[in-house]
């Protein structure tokens, strides 16, 4: 790495991480959707998260930043900001709408909604029975 490219790298790691309108993190919206977009309803296996639906989801969970309010009042806008970004993007426009509304529904539920609901999800004894789970002998295989 180039000494000019190891002061961009550095200049990059001293920022301080990005909200949009304390609504949204795009970082935190990204590695989401990278990690979960291949089980959508709308996934298409030609397709990759980079070119395809990375572009889709910025455009939904930037759009509730922008806009915030219900997903069909700013449908329009969000249609014309994916045209107008949508660059390589193989996605047309109905697949893209539907990674556009995900993201956009995503990005509307706050943050100490998602923590409430994992903690519903798993129940306490079943986090308990983790922690005894590891000081239970292994039983030798027959």
């Amino acid at each position: 790495m180039t000494a000019i490219a190891q002061d961009f790298w550095q200049e990059q790691a001293d920022e301080p991480e990005t909200h949009i309108d304390g609504r949204i993190n795009p970082a935190r919206e990204d590695a989401y959707w990278q990690s979960v977009y291949f089980g959508e309803s709308y996934y298409r296996s030609e397709c990759s998260y980079e070119e395809d639906y990375a572009p889709a989801y910025c455009v939904g969970y930037i759009g509730y930043a922008q806009y915030g309010g219900s997903f069909e009042d700013a449908e329009k806008s969000l249609c014309a900001n994916w045209i107008r970004i949508k660059g390589d993007s193989r996605l047309e426009l109905d697949d893209a709408m539907q990674a556009i509304r995900a993201a956009w529904e995503h990005a509307a539920i706050a943050p100490a909604s998602i923590d409430e609901e994992v903690e519903e999800l798993v129940p306490a004894d079943f986090i308990a029975a983790q922690g005894r789970s590891s000081r239970q002998p292994a039983y030798a295989a027959a």
